[in-house]
C-alpha cells in the first residue's frame, strides 16, 4: 500500500468514494451471495432458489437447496438488522452429509471475495507507540480485533457529536452517510480505546497529531493465520479451555508494560475468536461437543458479539457458523439448563442428498477424478454403471418408507422424474407429512448412507481381490461393499434392515439398467429390427420344414442371394417375438 493510502484520512476518503467498503460480515456475505445470478428452481414439488456462488469450481456444493435458501435467509436478515444478527447459525445432521463442506466451501469463497481490491478489508494500527509512556520498547500495536478504521474514525472524539461534525466538515459526508455508517457503529475495543485515550493525553487533543499515530494496513487473508475465516474444531474436554477462544494474560508483554491496568497485556490474538473479529467468519466444528464452560463463552459472544475478559470489552463484527451431529444435539438438548445457548442459534436440519441424478456428481467426488491403478500397478477399468449403481443404493437409503409411493416412485419423483401415475404432489404430501415428525431422523432424508459411508464403499471395492485381478471396479460389486458397510458401521438394527432391503432393490435397478443398455446397444444396428423380423419369418417357415434336423439346424436358399444358409431354429426366440406381438396362448399362436 501507498504511504499516502495509509492514512486515515485518504480510507475515509476511499469509502467517501466508494473505493472501499465499511459494511459488517453479516453484509459482505450477503453481497458476495447476491451479487451472483439467482435462479428458481423447482425442488420436491416446490420452488425454491439456487445460488450460482455455490455452484461454482471444480468441487462445488451439491443440492442442499433447503438448507443454502435457509443461511441466504439467515445472513440477509442479520444484514437488514433483524434478529438474526443475534443468532448463530448452526448446521445439525448426520455425519457425512456435507455439513463441514458446506462451511469450508463458504469460507474459500469469501476469502476469495475479500481478496478483490474494492472487497479488500482494512484494519489500523498505532505507530510511535515508544513515544508514550508505559509502553517499553513497543513501538507498534495492532488492533487485536482487526477492527475497521471506520470504527475508530466514529470514535475520534469522545462527544459523538464532533465526531460527526469531523466526518462531515473534514472526510466530506452528509448527514445521510453519516447516518448509515453509524448503523454499524461499536465502541473502540478496550485496548484500542485505552491507546487512543493514551495518545489523546499525549498529544492534548490535537487531532491532526493523534492522527499521526495512525496507520491503516489490510487485514491478512491467509488462511492459515485463521484471519478473517477460522476454525475451532471441539476439542479434549481435559485440555481445552476458554482461552483457546478468548485469548489470555501475556507475559511477553507485562515486560514491556508497566500500567496494570492497561488492556493490552491481554493477547487476544492467541483466541480464535480475535482473529476472525474484523468482519469474518468463525467455524465452530462440533460446537455441542465443547465442555461446558467454552458453550457459556459461546453463548455470551452470540449473544452480545463481544469478547470479555476480566472486565474488558472488545466488540467484534462475526459471522458465527457451527455444526453438530444429530446425537450430540440431542445429548446437549436433554440438558435443560443449557436451553439458553440453543435459544440462540439458529437450528438448520441438514438432510442427506435424495436426488440421484444429484448424487451422482457426489459420487464421483467420492470415486475421484485420477487414474486408478490395481495393487500391481495395472491401469484400473472403471465400470461405466458403478457411477449409477453406487448412487442409486445410498440414495434409497436415505428415503424414508411410505404407504403413498413405493421407494422407486419416491427416487423417481425426488429426481424429477415421472413415476407412473404417481405426482410430485404426492411426494410433496409425503414430504410435509414426514416433516411434521418432532424426531428429527424420521423426516424425509434425514437418515441413510451417507457420503463417508459411500467413500468407505469404494475403498472396499478398489482393495477386493476380484477387482484386483480382474483390473475392472465392476458395478454389481459396489453392492456388497456397501452391505459390508452397513453391517459394520450402522449400529441400530432396524436400520441395518431398511438399508439391506435397499440394496437389494437398488440390484433390481441396476439390472434393469444393464438389460435396457445391451438392448440399445442391440438396437445401434441399422438394420437390427429388419434382421429380427426376417429371423422371425424364416424361423417359422424353417420350423415345420422336413429337413429341419434334430439339432435345429436348417438350411435354406436365400431367395436374394441364391446362396445356401443355415439358420438354427430358437423356439424361445419365436415364442419371445410372439408374446410382445400379444400371442400369449397356443391357439393364438397357431392362427
Amino acid at each position: 500500500m501507498n504511504d499516502n493510502r495509509k492514512r486515515l484520512q485518504d480510507h475515509l476518503g476511499a469509502v467517501k468514494e466508494g473505493n472501499r467498503r465499511f459494511e459488517n460480515a453479516f453484509q459482505g456475505v450477503t453481497r458476495m451471495i447476491l451479487e451472483r445470478p439467482i435462479e428458481k428452481v423447482v425442488v420436491n414439488g416446490k420452488t425454491t432458489y439456487d445460488f450460482a456462488i455455490f455452484r461454482q469450481g471444480k468441487k462445488h456444493i451439491i443440492g442442499m437447496y433447503d438448507e443454502l435458501n435457509s443461511f441466504v435467509s439467515y445472513v440477509k436478515d442479520a444484514a437488514e438488522g433483524g434478529s438474526s444478527k443475534e443468532m448463530a447459525f448452526v448446521l445439525v445432521g448426520e455425519p457425512g452429509n456435507g455439513k463441514t463442506f458446506f462451511v469450508d466451501f463458504l469460507c474459500m469463497k469469501y476469502r476469495d471475495f475479500l481478496s478483490q481490491e474494492k472487497n479488500r478489508k482494512y484494519t489500523f494500527r498505532f505507530i510511535n507507540i515508544d513515544k508514550l509512556e508505559g509502553y517499553g520498547r513497543l513501538k507498534v500495536i495492532e488492533s487485536q480485533t482487526y477492527e475497521d478504521p471506520m470504527i475508530l474514525a466514529m470514535n475520534l472524539f469522545e462527544d459523538p457529536d464532533e465526531t460527526k461534525k469531523y466526518l462531515g466538515e473534514k472526510a466530506g459526508f452528509d448527514d445521510e452517510e453519516i447516518a448509515r455508517l453509524y448503523e454499524n457503529y461499536r465502541p473502540l475495543g478496550a485496548c484500542s480505546g485505552y491507546i487512543w485515550n493514551d495518545i489523546r493525553a499525549q498529544t492534548g487533543g490535537d487531532i491532526d497529531d493523534m492522527l499521526k499515530f495512525v496507520e491503516i494496513v489490510p487485514v491478512p487473508l491467509t488462511e492459515s493465520l485463521g484471519t478473517i475465516t477460522g476454525k475451532y474444531p471441539a476439542k479434549d474436554k481435559i485440555t481445552s479451555s476458554a482461552v483457546d477462544l478468548l485469548g489470555e494474560e501475556s507475559i511477553q508483554r507485562l515486560l514491556h508494560i508497566t500500567d496494570t491496568n492497561n488492556p493490552y497485556r491481554f493477547d487476544l490474538r492467541r483466541g480464535a475468536l480475535a482473529r476472525v473479529a474484523g468482519g469474518g467468519i468463525h467455524f465452530s466444528d462440533e460446537i455441542y461437543k465443547n465442555k461446558k464452560d467454552l458453550v457459556q463463552v459461546y453463548l455470551g459472544v452470540i449473544q452480545n458479539r463481544t469478547i470479555e475478559i476480566d472486565g474488558y470489552k472488545w466488540p467484534i463484527d462475526s459471522l458465527i457458523i457451527a455444526t453438530s451431529n444429530n446425537n450430540e444435539f440431542y445429548r446437549f438438548l436433554a440438558e435443560k439448563e443449557e436451553a439458553p445457548i440453543v435459544d440462540r442459534c439458529r437450528i438448520c436440519y441438514v438432510s442427506h442428498n435424495t436426488n440421484y441424478k444429484l448424487q451422482k456428481d457426489l459420487t464421483a467426488y467420492a470415486i475421484g477424478s485420477e487414474a486408478r491403478t490395481t495393487l500391481t500397478k495395472e491401469k484400473l477399468h472403471q465400470d461405466p454403471n458403478l457411477n449409477y449403481a453406487a448412487s442409486v443404493a445410498v440414495v434409497l437409503t436415505r428415503l424414508p418408507r411410505s404407504e403413498k409411493l413405493t421407494p422407486i416412485e419416491t427416487m423417481k419423483l425426488a429426481a424429477g422424474e415421472v413415476a407412473g401415475e404417481k405426482s410430485i404432489k404426492t411426494l410433496a404430501e409425503v414430504i410435509d407429512t414426514l416433516n411434521q415428525d418432532p424426531e428429527i431422523t424420521n423426516r424425509f432424508g434425514q437418515k441413510g448412507l451417507g457420503q463417508r459411508n459411500l467413500g468407505r464403499a469404494l475403498q472396499l471395492l478398489i482393495e477386493s481381490s476380484e477387482t484386483n485381478e480382474g483390473e475392472c471396479m465392476f458395478a454389481y460389486d459396489i453392492f456388497k461393499a456397501l452391505e459390508r458397510v452397513v453391517l459394520d458401521y450402522v449400529s441400530e438394527a432396524n436400520d441395518r434392515i431398511k438399508y439391506l432391503e435397499d440394496l437389494k432393490t437398488a440390484k433390481g435397478l441396476y439390472r434393469e439398467r444393464i438389460m435396457t443398455e445391451m438392448f440399445n446397444a442391440y438396437m445401434d444396428e441399422p438394420f437390427a429390427i429388419r434382421k429380427d423380423v426376417m429371423n422371425y419369418v424364416n424361423m417359422i417357415i424353417g420350423i415345420d420344414a422336413e429337413s429341419l434336423g434334430p439339432d435345429k439346424m436348417w438350411k435354406y436358399k436365400d431367395p436374394q442371394t441364391g446362396k445356401l444358409k443355415a439358420l438354427k431354429i430358437d423356439e424361445r426366440f419365436i415364442k419371445s417375438v410372439e408374446e410382445r406381438l400379444q400371442l400369449k396362448t397356443e391357439e393364438q399362436r397357431e392362427t
